[in-house]
């Protein structure tokens, strides 16, 4: 791969236990914003609203590296994989958005403070 340029960047941060509430409130949240992997995977967990909630804020801030918000692109159209270095799946919408931008990929990293998951997003394309 040769030199690459910053087409976009996102943060956001999500609390935890907001989430929580999210998933006991409104039970069809978790298919409305998660793919069936990011389910799957944070659901073997015994607190799977920690993993959640950084794939939520994880989405926002793809969107917000792709320069568009949640109303342009659906929730399920970004997928963060988890166990290991986190990596970002585009389909659908997603997928257009970033080929017209000339991304080529989106990293990411997470971290977690307590009530607080952060992520930062960073898109990338080739060197123009």
């Amino acid at each position: 791969m040769g030199p690459m340029r910053i087409v976009g960047l996102g943060v956001d941060l999500a609390e935890v236990s907001r989430v929580r509430r999210m998933l006991d409130r409104y039970p069809r949240f978790a298919e409305r914003c998660f793919t069936p992997h990011e389910r799957e995977y944070a659901f073997r967990f015994t607190r799977p609203e920690r993993r959640l909630a950084a794939r939520f804020a994880g989405k926002e801030a793809v969107m917000k590296s792709l320069g568009t918000g949640w109303r342009r692109i659906r929730w399920t159209d970004i997928e963060i994989t988890g166990g290991g270095k986190p990596t970002v799946r585009l389909r659908g919408s997603a997928a257009k958005r970033a080929e017209m931008l000339g991304v080529t990929e989106v990293l990411v990293t997470i971290t977690h403070t307590g009530d607080t998951a952060l992520v930062m997003a960073v898109a990338v394309g080739e060197h123009a």
